[in-house]
């Protein structure tokens, strides 16, 4: 004798935004693997992050691109790259940082954020990442020296 079990817990899925960013990965580690040389993966890489930062919304637009400037000239040691389709920076293929547009997944607010491999541990418990309004000149300046220290 045979018995069928109903189940009425629902099954989590994700959502749209979050299946578009898996597609966006999925199509950007195919692209790197296509490319050839290190410069010319570099500078493919830095490009399509440019590109997307010009995708963006408007006053996402304006912080992406400050916050672009800021990583280059506090790590330059860092490598522009897309990570789920968000510009990422990344040390030895590692993203230590990114930025996150509202629109990405419908937020209210843009995140700057960091992955474990930023070296930004303090005691027992640090921020990871910080939601976005707009940038003033000090959150330009606390960028660029976290970022100075992730990478470090």
């Amino acid at each position: 004798m045979t018995s069928t079990r109903r189940t009425t817990k629902k099954t989590e899925t994700f959502t749209d935004e979050e299946r578009a960013a898996m597609k966006e990965r999925a199509q950007e580690l195919r692209t790197s693997a296509r490319r050839s040389s290190r410069a010319d993966k570099a500078a493919e890489e830095e490009a399509a992050v440019v590109a997307k930062i010009a995708e963006m919304q408007d006053s996402d637009r304006v912080m992406a691109e400050r916050i672009h400037a800021v990583v280059k000239e506090s790590a330059p040691g860092l490598a522009p790259k897309l990570w789920y389709g968000m510009p990422a920076y990344a040390k030895d293929g590692k993203v230590v940082c990114f930025f996150q547009s509202a629109q990405k997944f419908n937020a209210r607010y843009a995140t700057f954020g960091f992955n474990d491999k930023a070296n930004l541990d303090e005691g027992t418990m640090w921020p990871t990442a910080f939601a976005l309004t707009r940038l003033t000149a000090a959150d330009e300046a606390r960028i660029g020296e976290l970022v100075k220290r992730a990478a470090g």
